[in-house]
């Protein structure tokens, strides 16, 4: 049943994420000094990044024309929506820092040139976190899956004040709505 549009999908069609607590720990938490490699080629580190700071992760991009990770990648509760969430970010970029965004990232456990190919062809104006190594997902405990013998992260936003995190957004679904949920809260949330 995969569908073959990246960005078009029929969310009645493609199974929810269930609330599984995998991401009950994280409001309060402080975020550990990891560096990781962005699209834009620099190192971040989120512990180092002041104000307020929103992330949302997901499992993995796909590239038009090239097959799946796995033919049943649609029927994988969460699995499907990562170019759309991407995408809804892209598109409420400028309102997300007028509420109080200082920084917007997304993050995934692809490395940083498969990233690189999705920003550029997305027109992604902001720096996507690669975590292909697990450092910041071991460190948080993340929640994940495996798909295909790779780990993957599930699909997420987490709102941080000053390298803590206030807010966690878990499940997420559809995926293209993450960004205007996270908008919403931004301005009912203003940072203190």
């Amino acid at each position: 049943m995969n569908q073959p549009n990246l960005q078009g999908v029929d969310w009645s069609r493609i199974p929810a994420p269930t609330d599984d607590g995998a991401a009950a720990h994280l409001v309060g938490t402080a975020i550990p000094p990891v560096a990781l490699t962005a699209t834009d080629g620099t190192s971040v580190t989120l512990a180092t990044v002041p104000g307020r700071v929103v992330l949302f992760a997901y499992p993995r991009t796909g590239e038009p024309g090239k097959i799946g990770l796995t033919e049943d990648w649609d029927e994988i509760p969460g699995a499907r929506g990562c170019t759309p969430q991407t995408c809804s970010f892209r598109d409420l970029i400028g309102e997300l820092k007028a509420a109080g965004a200082s920084r917007v990232f997304g993050l995934s456990t692809q490395d940083t040139d498969y990233q690189r190919e999705m920003v550029g062809r997305l027109h992604v104006p902001f720096p996507i976190l690669s975590d292909s190594d697990l450092a910041l997902t071991r460190a948080l405990n993340l929640p994940t899956m495996t798909v295909a013998g790779q780990s993957l992260l599930k699909r997420l936003a987490l709102i941080i004040d000053d390298a803590r995190i206030t807010h966690v957004f878990y499940p997420v679904f559809p995926p293209d709505r993450n960004a205007g949920d996270v908008l919403a809260w931004l301005k009912a949330n203003p940072a203190g």
